[in-house]
């Protein structure tokens, strides 16, 4: 199936009065079906914590929480993420989900994202244009990813701690 059929299965979404309030991050897989995760109070705590830390160590550009990004795998909604003024002036203002992907794309886990499933959400970001992915454990515990693997720090916020808590 194609990546549009993620993006149609988004803009359906997005047009459903019944799922505007659920307690749920929404996405799309490649099949064009909806995908619901839940958010649990730490989820959304440490959201904000890493959003305020970009804020702090990297205060051009800027930071969105809950950003949707088309990709070849549907559409994918990073619960943090950072895009330069020079990328965001290549997008469209009124796109659903960005077709490129922001600079920095953070994904807090929870206990329940596998390994094989955060190593393809990496994938496919860096796929659609990301520079890095960050991880943020349940603990707070930051990881830094470039295409290439794992970094001992973020290359584009030299500063960031590892530790957001």
């Amino acid at each position: 199936m194609s990546p549009t059929a993620g993006l149609a299965a988004w803009s359906r979404a997005l047009a459903d009065p019944q799922l505007r309030d659920l307690p749920y991050k929404v996405e799309t897989n490649e099949q064009g079906q909806l995908i619901l995760s839940p958010h649990e109070l730490r989820h959304s705590l440490l959201q904000s914590r890493v959003n305020d830390l970009l804020r702090d160590h990297l205060p051009s550009g800027h930071r969105s929480l809950e950003l949707a990004i088309q990709t070849a795998k549907g559409v994918k909604v990073a619960d943090v993420a950072w895009i330069s003024d020079e990328r965001l002036a290549e997008l469209p203002e009124d796109a659903e989900a960005i077709p490129i992907a922001p600079e920095i794309v953070v994904e807090v886990l929870s206990g329940s994202n596998t390994r094989a499933e955060v190593e393809g959400k990496r994938r496919i970001y860096f796929a659609a244009g990301a520079h890095e992915v960050w991880t943020c454990d349940s603990q707070g515990r930051m990881r830094f990813f470039n295409p290439a693997g794992e970094m001992e720090a973020s290359a584009l916020v030299p500063g960031f701690p590892t530790l957001a808590g």
